[in-house]
């Protein structure tokens, strides 16, 4: 499969997939004129490593993951390096959550005070602030 088809199947540049092949990543052979050359399984392989992008992780944290998703032969130390990153995506999910109900607190804060702004607390709003 060539390179644009496998950016456009995986929702991706061209040039995203060529730094992804820097990185190492994604393999590609070389077909006829040298043009690259990606396995069908390219395309799931880089719709996860975008996932795994999305959730905060780098290109040197991602790289030791990959073997595992074509052998799913684990060692000790894959495991850890799975558990470390779901730990940390836990820690992330946690950090957001907290942060989505500050801002849920504050949006009712805001639309009690739009309603009536005698009755809204000003003290409340600032120990909101000073919370953490």
């Amino acid at each position: 499969m060539r390179i644009g088809e496998v950016a456009e199947r995986a929702g991706v540049s061209v040039r995203a997939l060529r730094y992804y092949e820097e990185q190492g990543l994604v393999l590609a052979g070389r077909g006829p004129g040298g043009h690259r050359q990606y396995p069908e399984s390219a395309v799931e392989r880089v719709k996860f490593i975008q996932l795994l992008y999305a959730a905060g992780l780098t290109s040197k944290a991602i790289l030791p993951i990959l073997p595992f998703l074509e052998t799913l032969v684990t060692t000790p130390r894959m495991a850890r390096l799975l558990e470390d990153e779901r730990d940390r995506l836990r820690g992330r999910i946690d950090d957001l959550t907290r942060a989505h109900d500050r801002l849920e607190e504050l949006i009712r804060l805001a639309a009690e005070y739009r309603d009536s702004p005698a009755t809204c607390s000003a003290s409340g709003a600032f120990a909101l602030s000073q919370e953490d």
